[in-house]
This record gives structure tokens, C-alpha cells and sequence, in this order.
């Protein structure tokens, strides 16, 4: 237990920003998977649009200092080949 009320407060905080933490990166988690099962089903478009989710949601989650900036590049660095290979696998129209 905290011995005064400064180290109170500063408990306070960071049990908040915590769980606002985990409900960013459960988030995160939801769309990548998403993403993966939607690659996975050859559904091109929706996995797109969930890619533009989620490159916003990175972008968020690195300027509230969530995650770093240069691991939420990195994960969209990575998607976008992902994207792009399974977009050069899939037969012409």
C-alpha cells in the first residue's frame, strides 16, 4: 500500500491507463486476426478495408504511446506484403 497520497494517485493512474492499454491492444489483436482469417478465406477487399482499420488504429495506439511507433510500422510494414503477395496470388479476373 501506498504511504501517501502522491504514490495513491499515481496508482490510481496507471490501474487506468492499465486497462485503457489492454483494451487497445485487444483491439489490435481482433483486427489482425481478421485481417489473417479474411487472407485466409481469398476475401481480398475485406481485408483491405479491416487493413485501413487497422493501420489507424497502430497509428493511434503509437501516439498514445500504447505500443512503440517503429513496432506499429513494423506491423503495417508487415500486413501490406502479406496483402500485396496475396493479391499477386489470386487469379486474374
Amino acid at each position: 500500500m501506498p504511504h501517501n497520497i502522491s504514490a495513491s494517485k499515481r496508482m490510481r493512474k496507471n490501474e487506468v491507463r492499465r486497462v485503457r492499454n489492454k483494451a487497445r491492444l485487444s483491439e489490435l489483436k481482433t483486427i489482425r486476426k481478421q485481417i489473417t482469417r479474411a487472407l485466409h478465406d481469398k476475401e481480398q477487399t475485406k481485408a483491405e478495408g479491416l487493413y485501413k482499420e487497422l493501420t489507424k488504429a497502430l497509428d493511434q495506439a503509437a501516439s498514445n504511446k500504447t505500443i512503440h511507433k517503429n513496432a506499429a510500422s513494423r506491423a503495417k510494414s508487415r500486413l501490406a506484403l502479406k496483402l500485396q503477395a496475396a493479391k499477386a496470388a489470386a487469379p486474374s479476373k
